[in-house]
């Protein structure tokens, strides 16, 4: 019987790690409101049970962004309200956006890259959490 120890090797390699949720946010309610959907519904579902509102702010903050963007991660948060409709996550600013001006929400990823291999390889660092940015201009 012949073996063959690469179509193992090559199993693992086409495994792979899951894909990322694809995220989106866009404005609604005349601009008054973002929209962010994408987060998956089991993470929605017990931030929404077991915890106040407010840990939504510390889960996708919303800012405003400097002229100098390298300044971006020293911002004050926006403070507002955050709804949750079905699959999707409404926030609504407490002073209104101003038109002209760029912001941002910043989406930590907590899923994935909790494996021993993600710090070994350099995917993810002891003491940090990735992030995703995204930009929006009213």
């Amino acid at each position: 019987m012949k073996r063959y120890p690469w179509f193992f090797l090559l199993l693992c390699f086409g495994c792979g790690h899951p894909k990322a949720p694809a995220i989106s946010i866009s404005l609604v309610n005349n601009s008054k409101s973002i929209q962010f959907k994408g987060l998956d519904r089991a993470i929605m579902g017990e931030v929404t049970r077991n915890a106040s509102p407010a840990v939504w702010e510390n889960l996708i903050p919303v800012y405003q962004m400097p002229a100098d963007t390298d300044l971006k991660d020293y911002q004050p948060i926006q403070p507002g309200n955050y709804l949750v409709k079905d699959s999707v996550i409404v926030f609504t600013p407490d002073t209104p956006f101003v038109k002209g001006h760029t912001y941002f929400m910043r989406y930590f990823r907590f899923e994935g890259g909790t494996k021993p291999w993600d710090f070994i390889g350099g995917n993810k660092k002891l003491g940090s959490v990735p992030h995703q940015d995204l930009v929006f201009k009213d």
